[in-house]
């Protein structure tokens, strides 16, 4: 059974790094990165634990699919998919509390 998966946008306090990145489990993944559970990664070295952007997919592959478009497209274009999503950069952490 697939369980789909996740591309989420993370940022530091200041909103001056942005962190594409792509999981099927959302809330383990904002938890390992908030907590730093990787010492060498590098949310950990910039900080980035602020939960700014996130959509679902069907699919994994879908997700995958998702994270490489943003990767590859500007800063500018990240941007405005944050500011269009959550408009004052508010940490979303709470709203998937009761994610799996």
């Amino acid at each position: 059974m697939e369980r789909g998966g996740y591309v989420y946008i993370l940022t530091n306090k200041y909103n001056t790094v942005l962190y594409v990145g792509v999981t099927s489990k959302l809330k383990q993944r904002i938890y390992d990165h908030r907590f730093k559970t990787y010492p060498k990664s590098f949310s950990k070295r910039y900080n980035l634990y602020k939960l700014v952007y996130f959509e679902f997919h069907s699919t994994i592959e879908e997700a995958i699919y998702r994270e490489k478009q943003l990767k590859a497209g500007s800063r500018q274009t990240k941007l405005n998919l944050i500011n269009k999503f959550n408009e004052s950069w508010k940490d979303l952490w709470d709203d998937i509390q009761e994610f799996d």
